[in-house]
Order: C-alpha cells, then structure tokens, then sequence
C-alpha cells in the first residue's frame, strides 16, 4: 500500500490516534496520520541525522563541547536520542515520552540501541519537569524538548512556569534546546517572550530552513560567552567532525537575533 508517496510498511494505533512507517527513497519516516514527517532516517546510514530539523537541533554543539546528563522530553523515532549516545559515548540521557508505542516503534524501525545510559519514562513531559523542579532538582547541563503530534507541538510545551521549571533543571551552564512552530506568528511571540523573561532574554533563535521550524536556545545564567570570532571557527571545526552545517548556523543566528545576540554573543 502507498501512502504520502511512498510505500507503507506499518501502520498501528494507540489511545492517541495512527501511527505510520513509510518507505520513499530510501528513507524511512514516521508520521501520525498526516504527510509532515515526524522522524526520518536515512536507511543506509541510520547513525546520521537525516532531517534538516533534526540537524539543527544540534546547534547547542556551538556553545558546549560535551553534554553529560540530558533530558530529553518527546522520543519520536528515536533519532536525536541515538544520535547523542552514538557519538557522546559518555552521556547519560533521560528521556520523556507520552506515548508507550513510540518506544517499541524507535527500537524496531528506527535502530534505537538497548542502552544502559538510556532511560525512557512513559508520561507527560511537562509534568515531569515541573514535577522535578519542585522536588531537590536533578541537573542537567541539556535540556532537549522535541514534542509534537499530528497537528504541530504540543500544547503543553509553553508557558514561563515550564520554562522556569526548565531553569530551574539547568546546570549553571546548562542550556535548553526546543524545536517550536514559526508559522503561528502570534504562538511563537508568546513563546518567545515567555523563554525572554524566563531567562534574561538570555535567547536565541534559529530558523530552518526550508521548514516551519525554528529552533529555540535558552542559556543559564551562568553561561560563557562567547566571540563570534571564537564561534565561527568552531562551526568551521564542528562542520568538518560531523557534517552539519554549523557554518550556516551561525549566518542564521546573527541574521535573526538582532536584539538579543549581544546577551549571548560578544562582538
């Protein structure tokens, strides 16, 4: 059976809706019901992150060098979790996922390892990190949030108690990373102004390209900063290790934070 232009290898569901695997090319991708990809993999090199989106949330590579404990809310196909405990052999990752099937659907389609640094919780993500926040907090020096369903993020993923929930998990280095929707113009600026006054407009955003996606970078307080010179050739270094166009990154992030690029970037 063919579906959103490729061939359809699996299809379940849960209390939540439809799940869907379906090969094009080459590339396997998840959806929920809908043709926007939620997770895709390249079949032949499954280690490597496939999508553009994917790609930038890796952006926080150009301002920490090594994570150790991450907690990452939303799994999807697993990709970014793999990813990390492929090429961070060190890392721990902690991992928030709502939906239970998703973890079998990682494993089984998607190459997610059996791992004793990894650990999945099946629940609400937000919960877990205003649930933590309260509690004598776990630190983490990453925070990874990547949760949509079929009709674009969740709803719970906003809002300045779950951003001063996430500060409040953060080392004082500690850096948040979350993939949001640009084209709900309105939603992003309260988002945005919401992770602003959460974080001392210590903020900056990255546009994907070619995609609705941009991407969210919040800073704790005690942050380094760093030069653009210092940067660019650490894009350069960064490009070069990993093939992820850290280089264009960096074009982007000056582009688009005008206003706040100095609380994070010197001259």
């Amino acid at each position: 059976m063919y579906k959103y232009e490729g061939l359809l290898v699996h299809q379940e569901y849960d209390e939540q809706g439809v799940i869907e695997i379906v090969e094009t090319a080459g590339v396997r991708a998840l959806h929920f019901g809908t043709s926007p990809r939620q997770s895709s993999m390249l079949i032949g090199a499954p280690n490597e992150l496939h999508s553009t989106y994917a790609r930038s949330m890796m952006v926080w590579l150009l301002f920490k060098e090594q994570p150790n404990d991450v907690l990452m809310v939303g799994l999807g196909g697993g990709l970014l979790t793999k990813y990390l405990l492929y090429h961070f052999p060190d890392c721990q990752i902690h991992t928030i996922e709502f939906r239970q099937a998703m973890v079998k659907i990682a494993r089984r389609f998607f190459t997610l390892p059996l791992e004793s640094r990894l650990k999945i919780k099946i629940g609400d993500g937000a919960l877990h990190i205003k649930q933590q926040s309260l509690q004598t907090p776990e630190k983490h020096d990453l925070i990874m949030i990547d949760a949509f369903d079929h009709v674009g993020m969740a709803d719970t993923m906003q809002g300045v108690s779950l951003f001063a929930a996430c500060k409040e998990l953060l080392t004082d280095e500690g850096l948040l990373v979350i993939n949001l929707w640009g084209t709900e113009k309105e939603l992003f600026k309260q988002i945005a102004w919401e992770m602003g006054t959460t974080f001392n407009w210590k903020i900056l955003f990255l546009p994907v390209r070619g995609r609705g996606n941009v991407i969210g970078l919040a800073f704790a307080e005690g942050h380094s900063k760093f030069s653009m010179k210092e940067l660019r050739q650490r894009a350069k270094d960064l490009e070069e290790q990993y093939q992820i166009e850290f280089l264009d990154f960096i074009k982007d992030l000056k582009r688009n934070n005008a206003s706040v690029l100095k609380k994070v970037i010197t001259a």
